[in-house]
């Protein structure tokens, strides 16, 4: 994969409980300059934009406040939005393959082609059991997920310059040039974004939307703090210290500890669950290992206990370069996805 140089877009990546915006440097995965804002529960819920006027009063703000470009790139993640590898007759014109693809996506599309939007990534020929094909990664997603999704951005006075997957955005941010190997690439922030990749070309991906803030949120129910104190009691008590040694009021902390455990067992058994079904498929590689991000990474233990529970070699993932500077305070694990989605990508 090559990235493509150009004018500065901001990626943006909007999930439950906060948005974050990255601009790069042209032709590289960076964070040049950033910016991030909390969003009260409820104004996206599992990946989907449900209070349009609240979110576009936050991205206002945070635009005008950074002096942020106002062409964006979107991201989206949720469980309405469906990908499928498809294996065509060897196609080389481009409109051959389009017709192929909305041909061939009748039958493997579950929802009505009418009511989404479609897109596709070229993979190029590969050989399989049936001779030479046309491989593409179709991407489909609901259209009116998408129009709310448009309609809170354009209200905010941000011109979107298109749309991607997050799951691509992510990889974008954390693949590492020469890597080949089948690599599992997780965020775990607002929601839980998953992908398996054979080296930078996204295979299986999958939305969970339990993650960091509905830890949070249990929390806060269950000791009637405010989210954002709770973030911070999740960050302090870890999974690394044992609870007699830590300060601050015991009952909040053995809570804090308890939904932590829960939730990375929650998260991990999802984790194994997509895994054994990505192996299912035909054509799947063994998953060699696991690269963590997102705001996860900054609670202690997080990312090793998820290792252990999963079964795999983990590592922190962040991106690899930035302006000194160029985080403005934001917590680094916030900006993955929209570092990945102020580049593009094309096939090499």
């Amino acid at each position: 994969m090559a990235l493509v140089s150009g004018k500065r877009v901001v990626g943006l990546d909007i999930e439950p409980g906060y948005v974050a915006a990255v601009e790069s440097r042209p032709g590289a995965v960076s964070v040049e300059r950033a910016a991030s804002a909390p969003l009260p529960p409820g104004v996206v819920r599992d990946g989907e934009v449900v209070d349009v006027d609240t979110l576009s009063d936050v991205l206002r703000k945070m635009f005008a406040d950074h002096k942020l470009s106002k062409k964006v790139r979107l991201g989206v993640a949720n469980q309405r939005i469906v990908m499928r590898t498809l294996d065509l007759p060897p196609l080389k014109e481009s409109k051959e393959i389009e017709s192929a693809v909305r041909f061939q996506a009748q039958d493997h599309i579950p929802m009505p082609l009418d009511q989404a939007v479609l897109e596709y990534h070229l993979v190029g020929d590969v050989e399989t059991a049936e001779g030479t094909r046309t491989r593409v990664i179709v991407v489909a997603a609901r259209r009116d997920m998408i129009q709310q999704l448009l309609h809170a951005t354009r209200k905010a006075g941000l011109r979107p310059a298109g749309i991607d997957l997050s799951a691509f955005a992510m990889i974008r941010a954390l693949h590492r040039a020469g890597d080949t190997d089948t690599t599992l690439y997780i965020t775990v922030g607002g929601i839980t974004n998953l992908a398996v990749a054979v080296g930078s070309t996204c295979v299986f991906t999958r939305v969970v939307a339990h993650g960091t803030e509905a830890i949070a949120s249990e929390l806060a129910e269950r000791r009637e703090l405010t989210i954002e104190h709770a973030h911070g009691w999740l960050r302090h008590v870890g999974l690394v210290t044992p609870v007699a040694e830590i300060d601050g009021e015991q009952e909040i902390v053995l809570e804090a500890r308890e939904v932590l455990t829960d939730g990375v067992r929650r998260i991990a058994d999802e984790v194994r669950n997509s895994l054994d079904f990505h192996a299912t498929q035909t054509d799947a590689t063994v998953t060699q290992r696991a690269v963590l991000a997102g705001p996860a990474v900054a609670i202690p233990g997080f990312a090793e206990q998820l290792g252990q529970e999963i079964g795999l070699p983990l590592e922190v993932g962040t991106v690899s370069e930035a302006r000194p500077g160029g985080f403005s305070g934001v917590d680094a694990g916030q900006l993955t996805v929209a570092a990945g989605l102020a580049v593009e990508e094309i096939a090499a």
